[in-house]
């Protein structure tokens, strides 16, 4: 999602770059602004949005191989856009220097609403910051949710993801009964969308990139697991897990769905 984000951003007129581990070949109109050194990137850097897949590459950009922290002197806001645990965000907060602002940012909207510019933001952090930072915002989406101080973004974010994975795993178990009984997909998708069991999922079928992938360790089906372990990371104490566990145990457990 970072690269239609950054697109949005260019052509909203801001002065942009990106960084990533990928040759910059690989993103066609971006490349003249892509590129894999990060003290290159970290020059007179002073925004940092992070939407990478999760805490060990947010730590890597920061502190490892990126070292933006480090390479970047002129960095004075980080903005997390990963969907992360909010235990792991509140204690980032206490990991990095006292010139640096961190922003919680998770968006929801998948690649669709990040190309189409209307990804929804869950916002976390001081807001005199966010103030600053909305006018990145506004080129990037269309809905913006401050949630309280930091953590508080991302606390909303994981609660979405576990609706979102629940969404996914009963939908693509109803559509596998719904196959079983000779039912059309497209008629009962059309059903759905205007009944009751009306959900994320089932209305995205063909524009949300995984809808109809199985579980892969590195693809985006996996994200909606990694985002489960961040909410469970952060469940209340006492918390009954076992519905969780098992919306992700179904997941883990999905397998190709053909489009009809």
């Amino acid at each position: 999602m970072g690269a239609p984000m950054l697109r949005a951003l260019r052509d909203a007129g801001f002065a942009v770059r990106g960084y990533d581990l990928q040759p910059p070949e690989g993103f066609g109109d971006l490349t003249d602004i892509m590129g894999t050194d990060p003290a290159v990137f970290g020059r007179d850097l002073s925004v940092l949005i992070s939407v990478v897949r999760d805490a060990d590459q947010t730590d890597d950009v920061l502190f490892g191989a990126g070292d933006l922290v480090r390479k970047a002197p002129a960095l004075r806001h980080v903005v997390i856009s990963s969907t992360l645990s909010p235990r792991y965000i509140r204690d980032l907060g206490n990991r990095l220097p006292d010139r640096i602002r961190l922003i919680d940012a998770p968006m929801s909207g998948a690649v669709a609403g990040a190309v189409e510019r209307r990804l929804s933001f869950m916002l976390g952090g001081d807001p005199a910051d966010l103030d600053l930072l909305q006018p990145l915002f506004d080129a990037m989406g269309q809905s913006f949710h401050w949630m309280g101080p930091l953590g508080s973004g991302a606390q909303a974010k994981v609660l979405n993801n576990l609706l979102a994975a629940s969404h996914t795993a009963m939908t693509r178990l109803v559509l596998d009964w719904a196959d079983q009984a000779g039912l059309n997909e497209v008629d009962l998708l059309r059903l759905i969308e205007a009944s009751s069991g009306q959900n994320w999922l089932a209305s995205g079928m063909d524009t949300i990139e995984f809808a109809r992938d199985g579980w892969e360790a590195d693809n985006s089906i996996a994200i909606l697991t990694k985002d489960i372990d961040a909410a469970l990371d952060a469940a209340p104490d006492n918390a009954d897990t076992h519905l969780p566990a098992s919306i992700r145990a179904a997941i883990r457990a999905l397998q190709p769905r053909s489009k009809p």
